[in-house]
C-alpha cells in the first residue's frame, strides 16, 4: 500500500488520456500543461522576491505585538 501511483497506473491512465484525446491533441495538452507551470513558478518566485511582500508580514506582527502590550489599536 507504500506507493500509490506505481508505474502501471501510470500507464493506466495515459492510456485513458490518450483514448479520451487522441494522440494528435496530446502534445497540445503538454505544451499548455508546460506553459502553465513554468508561469506558475515565474510567479512564485517574483513574488518570493519582492521586497514589500517580504517585509509586510513582520511588520504586521509587531503592530500586532504593541496593540497587545498597550491595548491601543492604530487604526
Amino acid at each position: 500500500m507504500g506507493n500509490l501511483l506505481a508505474p502501471s497506473h501510470l500507464l493506466l491512465i495515459f492510456f485513458f488520456v490518450l483514448l479520451i484525446f487522441g494522440p494528435k491533441k496530446l502534445p497540445e495538452l503538454g505544451n499548455a500543461l508546460g506553459r502553465t507551470l513554468k508561469g506558475f513558478k515565474e510567479g512564485a518566485k517574483e513574488i518570493m522576491n519582492d521586497e514589500e511582500f517580504q517585509s509586510k508580514p513582520i511588520q504586521k506582527t509587531e503592530e500586532l505585538r504593541k496593540e497587545e502590550t498597550t491595548g491601543i489599536s492604530k487604526n
